[in-house]
């Protein structure tokens, strides 16, 4: 019997796919809770809009010069070759790290004192008044890493009004009221109050001053500031910053810019402070040694009245000339090389070695300003990191290296300067010995003027070298240009109204549906037919929810009444015509009368509800029903005829002999006669096995086409098994959110035991959905969309 219901009934596989139809039946009775979500939603963000200050974005390029490739310098440099300057090279990385580092910052902020902010509230919001303030504090002995924060507020053009003071999360009550420019001692430590001219809506407004530490603030506008290559083929640094204040913006990138220019020169010109020192220190002592050869030849000259002896040795100077001039430059040669080994053994790997000056040899020169050019660029990373650094310790074993080299080359200089010199000497020897017959006098002499002229010309070059570092110094240009000077949008970037506003809207509809959706999805209930089609046994139909839902207490204090009424095209009243329909189908063209056995697996199903309302859909069809309440013990369906006092527990136990007397007849079209419960008895399951329980049934199959009973859960009570062996038909109720779905294989159970007559199942209670559609979001739907829903 259960394969001839519909083809519908056929048990369809599960089906998990979630349709938009099904989310929209599932949101749209929940309404109110996305409109209520929204509007939370939304003025979360408009109090956030209206209470957040506006930032705004500033923006400036640098070119930062390839020295290595910089042609227009080429002349500049050129004239000082020798003496190693200008001759580095930059990288672009290197440069991009300097300028996010602490380091440069801290002056920034401390040039700018950006850790000391006024503010004035102006609405929800603080607005910052960087270089507006009328007032300003300024302490006598400033604290380093402390807050500090207290209330100004101008009473009139010469008086202020000083409190709020708050230190290291300690707060005074205290108020003062100072003069602008006298000294007050506060708790906070004695301050200065200066004033600048200003308007009178200043007076009576509070302005805060807060003093935060100088390394937060560092952190802060170094985490703040975004520096990046404008291109990776180009040496173009792009700096942006976004603050509150524009001026600020534009005034920190400035500050920025300068601050890093200022290192640059200073790491530049450490060179030339190096070559400077020692041409000084050199120039002393020849000069010391010239003024002593210089009074020795006078001294000399006047004791002994010598002639000039040029002119009597001319015949073999003129032989030793060259060899003079070679002896002279040999020994400059040599007096440099000693120094520069001399200077490469003190010096640390910190200090670079003095250029090379006089040195014809290219090796030693181009090592020296190689060497230079490492130490500067350790000495820079050092300054931001540590000893540690991978780059550092590369660099330290390079000079380490570098400096070895040096030595083996000035060395080994050293030797053959030394062969040179030996060899020379030993030339002027033998030319000197031509002057035997001379007096020694003029042997003295001419060993004395030898020295006075190496001294002199040493010390002429020297002083030429000095003026020429100071040149070099006074050409040294700054290592970057501006490109773009900061500059930006007058609108604010940050927050965006636009977009907060539409998140916030997303959101608002986002929370309800996520709570929405994971609520069903944890619920573990019966939520509709998809539920349930699985099942083996047959389902009948659904009956969707009557009104507004209500507490099981209020519904069984409710005044009972039908909903079934004739000639209503309303959806209950036609899912009560399908299940009418599917039940007649289902019992077949039989004349005998039929006995409906409605039950459920636990109460508060609506088996009674269901019941009577049945019952009416059939006498609306001029069918004679009745209806039994045999729920002997709570007779919920005897408040549809008010409860009477004599009933079928009377006519059970013997009270009442005749069953008329207990029948309540239908009073109007479509109402079904009923048979209420009576008196509740104390002993219900006895009196159904009662002889005259069966021939009541026997004869109401004569009188009645239909006979329904409502009869108590399966689950409570052993009355439904009882009454089993009458009925024709078992009609299972399932109540949609009552039921828990680990329950439906026991009804399954019944109907595979064949525990029950013919069970079908009958969803009860399910959520009515959008459009005329009733069922809960799983899309079992009627589709009466174009009835109408008023009652008649």
């Amino acid at each position: 019997m259960a394969e001839n219901i519909s083809p519908s009934q056929k048990a369809r596989p599960a089906d998990d796919f979630l349709r938009l139809q099904d989310l929209w039946a599932l949101f749209l009775p929940k309404w109110y809770w996305f409109v209520l979500s929204v509007c939370v939603a939304l003025g979360v963000a408009v109090f956030y809009l209206v209470s957040t200050p506006p930032l705004y974005t500033r923006t400036a390029s640098i070119l930062i010069k390839d020295d290595g490739k910089n042609s227009g310098s080429s002349n500049l440099s050129s004239e000082f070759q020798d003496l190693g300057l200008f001759q580095s090279n930059t990288n672009i990385n290197n440069e991009l790290l300097t300028l996010k580092s602490p380091t440069l910052m801290t002056e920034v902020v401390r040039r700018l004192r950006l850790n000391e902010t006024y503010t004035v509230r102006e609405g929800l919001r603080r607005r910052e008044l960087y270089r507006e303030s009328p007032l300003y504090v300024s302490f006598l002995r400033p604290e380093e890493g402390v807050g500090v924060s207290l209330t100004l507020r101008p009473t009139d053009a010469n008086t202020v009004r000083v409190s709020g003071f708050r230190k290291g999360g300690r707060e005074w009550d205290e108020a003062f009221s100072v003069q602008p420019g006298d000294s007050l001692p506060t708790p906070v430590g004695t301050l200065t109050v200066t004033a600048t001219p200003f308007p009178a809506e200043w007076i009576g407004r509070d302005i805060t001053y807060s003093q935060g530490s100088l390394k937060g603030a560092t952190d802060a506008y170094t985490a703040a500031l975004q520096a990046s290559l404008g291109d990776e083929k180009s040496t173009i640094i792009d700096l942006s910053i976004s603050d509150p204040s524009i001026r600020k913006a534009e005034d920190l990138l400035n500050t920025l810019i300068e601050v890093y220019n200022e290192n640059w020169i200073q790491d530049k010109n450490q060179i030339a402070v190096s070559t400077s020192q020692f041409i000084t220190d050199r120039l002393g002592v020849i000069e010391s040694e010239l003024g002593h050869v210089d009074e020795n030849i006078s001294s000399f000259k006047s004791e002994h009245l010598l002639p000039d002896v040029q002119a009597a040795a001319s015949q073999y100077l003129s032989q030793s000339a060259e060899n003079k001039r070679e002896l002279l430059a040999l020994n400059s040669q040599l007096s440099t090389v000693q120094y520069i080994r001399r200077e490469l053994v003190k010096k640390s790997l910190t200090q670079p070695l003095p250029a090379s000056s006089g040195l014809e040899n290219d090796n030693i020169r181009g090592q020296i300003s190689e060497y230079n050019a490492v130490v500067m660029n350790r000495n820079r990373l050092l300054a931001n990191s540590s000893e540690k650094n991978p780059l550092v310790q590369d660099l330290t074993a390079s000079l380490r290296n570098m400096q070895t080299a040096i030595l083996q080359s000035v060395d080994n200089q050293i030797k053959a300067l030394n062969t040179q010199i030996a060899n020379l000497r030993t030339q002027e020897a033998a030319t000197v010995s031509q002057l035997a017959s001379n007096p020694t006098q003029a042997k003295y002499l001419l060993s004395v003027e030898r020295q006075q002229k190496v001294k002199e010309e040493l010390y002429l070059y020297l002083l030429q070298k000095r003026e020429e570092n100071e040149l070099s110094q006074a050409f040294t240009a700054y290592n970057t240009r501006v490109i773009t000077a900061p500059r930006g949008s007058a609108f604010p970037t940050a927050p965006r109204k636009g977009q907060i506003l539409f998140v916030a809207f997303a959101v608002g509809l986002l929370l309800p549906a996520a709570g929405i959706f994971l609520r069903e999805m944890m619920n573990t209930r019966v939520r509709g037919r998809k539920d349930v089609e699985h099942l083996h046994l047959p389902f009948i139909g659904e009956i969707p929810q009557s009104g507004k839902k209500a507490s099981r207490k209020k519904a069984a204090d409710a005044p009972a009444t039908l909903v079934v009424r004739s000639r209503s095209r309303n959806t209950i009243n036609e899912a009560f015509r399908v299940v009418r329909t599917n039940l007649e189908f289902m019992m077949g063209a039989h004349t005998d009368s039929r006995v409906v056995m409605v039950t459920s697996i636990n109460s508060g199903s609506g088996k009674t509800f269901i019941s009577m309302n049945l019952a009416a859909s059939f006498a609306l069809k001029q069918q004679r029903v009745v209806v039994l309440d045999l729920d002997l013990r709570r007779a919920s369906l005897s408040r549809y005829v008010q409860s009477p006092h004599t009933g079928i527990s009377n006519y059970l136990n013997g009270q009442v002999s005749d069953w008329r007397s207990v029948l309540v007849p239908g009073t109007s079209e479509g109402t079904p006669d009923v048979i209420p419960v009576g008196t509740l008895p104390p002993n219900p399951s006895e009196l159904l096995f009662s002889p005259r329980m069966e021939q009541l049934i026997a004869t109401l199959r004569s009188h009645y086409d239909y006979i329904f009973i409502d009869c108590p859960p399966v689950e409570v009570v052993a009355d439904a098994s009882i009454i089993a062996r009458w009925a024709d038909l078992t009609l299972f109720i399932v109540r949609a959110g009552l039921l828990e779905r680990d329950m439906l294989p026991v009804i399954d159970g019944y109907y595979d035991e064949r525990k029950f007559q013919n069970m079908a199942l009958l969803l009860n209670g399910t959520e009515a959905a959008h459009g005329g559609r009733y069922g809960y979001r799983y899309g079992y739907h009627y589709g009466y969309g174009n009835y109408s829903e008023k009652e008649d």
